[in-house]
């Protein structure tokens, strides 16, 4: 039986501890009206040596750096051919030439910044056109979403983590397979987190509701309706499928199926011990097979109900796989980095490098899964250059260049320089090193897919974002390492648990 160190235990509650305080302090500190927001800019303003209060205006002004830049190209061409013409004045055929050039040149580049973004474009004349009362309860709005933005990241993350240890745990049952039975336990001890991170989350998603922030704007008020100001039709056409009460019931149904199986998978398993026959393991397969199937449909819903919906204007056919790599991933790595930890305090046994080559293949594996989907998404997407899908990337590369691009050195080169040698695989604290960038990566990568739309371009990793990984890690660390001392780490009486024991290759 595995017993909870002390250090360890007192190490998750100082980590829960300090993101507690580091909450609280991102959520004192947020502007309480549109007062302090237009001090603020208005200290900015000052600071940057403009006189312009609403200092956010720069920021939409770079959004639209594209556009203007392409105006700019415009009047300069128009104005050296004018110049051109009148030096040329004699000559008709030239002029003609010239002026034909100039009208195709304008064409097309007036429709480059067309196609380039419409919302970004919309975003900079507001900027100009709304008083700056608006402009001030936007940049509000903004302010006030990012400790809730921060809590959101964390949150579903490392509920996603487990979930993602549940399905790789099905995963193995449904295929029958006859190396991993010693990780069993280690993967049920992590999946002890998911009932305690789907009340948190749940939670949060009805005070989403309850207009506690801003985080899916399609939760604010009048945006369905056509006689409101903030109504809007894009948002109204999806109000029979966005909407509170049929998409919490989603939520309500999707964390209790999973953590049903969770519970039920657990109790076979542990009742396969003391059974003479395989009756619990048939029922376990039986379960596994039937949850897989709730799963797929469940996790593509779940991307789009949780993170897709936050830019509602937007979508993707590929973003429920997307999600899917990249929390699956996670959840092996974690499995992994769980499995060295308890091998160097002398548990597990049975587990050999054979077993870590292995989880090492998949996190190898699914870190280039990851890729083909990260990059099919936004090649074709960037390519066809349509406005109502190109400008997701649009803000993520002008706003977030470093973290965009960042997730895919971290989720992808790294893994892939490190990972694709075989004795590497073999190695402990190769894999921890490797697993940590690829965990970093990963929140990274659910930063990347929700800060934009909620926080805009009032975004930095500061004290809320640090603090709400801490307490959610600490939470992890602790609610595993206590699960892992409730049963024996080994499934003794699984069937396939001596191949288990003695593999090798």
């Amino acid at each position: 039986m595995y017993t909870f160190s002390s250090k360890l235990k007192t190490f998750s509650i100082i980590l829960m501890a300090l993101g507690i305080l580091g909450i609280g302090y991102g959520f004192l500190t947020a502007p309480k009206n549109i007062e302090e927001v237009e001090t603020l800019l208005a200290k900015e303003a000052s600071e940057h040596g403009g006189g312009h209060v609403e200092a956010t205006v720069a920021h939409h002004e770079e959004k639209a750096e594209p556009i203007q830049h392409v105006e700019a190209v415009h009047h300069e061409e128009t104005k050296d051919a004018n110049v051109e013409e009148a030096v040329s004045k004699d000559s008709v055929v030239a002029n003609e030439e010239i002026t034909n050039e100039v009208k195709s040149e304008e064409a097309h580049q007036t429709e480059a910044a067309v196609v380039h973004d419409t919302k970004v474009e919309n975003h900079a004349e507001a900027s100009h056109e709304h008083d700056p009362k608006a402009h001030a309860e936007h940049v509000l709005h903004q302010l006030q979403n990012k400790p809730w933005s921060a809590l959101y990241v964390a949150c579903i993350f490392f509920l996603l983590l487990s979930m993602g240890v549940l399905a790789f745990y099905a995963i193995q049952q449904v295929a029958q397979a006859g190396w991993s039975p010693v990780l069993f336990r280690v993967m049920q001890g992590i999946t002890a987190y998911l009932p305690v991170a789907s009340v948190i989350f749940f939670i949060i998603l009805i005070l989403c509701g309850l207009h506690f922030n801003h985080i899916f704007v399609w939760l604010g008020e009048g945006v369905t309706d056509p006689k409101s100001a903030n109504y809007d039709e894009i948002i109204a056409g999806k109000a029979g499928y966005l909407n509170f009460p049929f998409w919490i019931v989603r939520a309500g149904i999707f964390l209790l199926g999973w953590n049903l199986y969770r519970h039920f998978s657990r109790k076979n398993c542990l009742a396969q011990d003391d059974a003479n026959d395989d009756l619990n393991y048939k029922k376990n397969f039986k379960l596994s097979a039937g949850f897989l199937v709730f799963f797929i449909v469940s996790e593509s819903i779940m991307s789009w109900d949780w993170i897709m919906s936050i830019d509602p204007h937007w979508f993707s056919t590929l973003f429920g796989w997307y999600v899917f790599a990249s929390f699956f991933v996670s959840g092996i790595t974690t499995i992994a980095l769980v499995t060295i930890y308890l091998k160097s305090k002398g548990y597990l046994e049975y587990v050999n490098t054979s077993h870590i080559h292995d989880l090492a293949k998949f996190m190898f594996g699914i870190s280039v899964f990851w890729t083909y989907l990260w990059f099919s998404q936004f090649m074709l997407i960037w390519y066809a250059n349509i406005p109502e899908e190109v400008t997701y990337f649009v803000t993520r590369i002008q706003l977030y260049n470093l973290p965009f691009f960042g997730a895919v050195v971290m989720n992808f080169v790294f893994p892939l320089l490190i990972l694709i040698n075989t004795d590497f695989k073999r190695l402990s604290w190769v894999i921890v090193m490797a697993g940590t960038v690829i965990l970093l990566g990963h929140y990274v990568d659910f930063f990347n897919m929700i800060m934009p739309g909620t926080v805009g371009d009032q975004w930095f990793i500061g004290v809320p974002e640090i603090a709400s990984i801490l307490f959610f890690l600490g939470l992890f660390i602790f609610v595993v390492f206590t699960a892992l001392t409730k049963a024996p780490l080994l499934a003794k009486r699984n069937p396939f648990i001596e191949e288990s024991k003695h593999f090798h290759y």
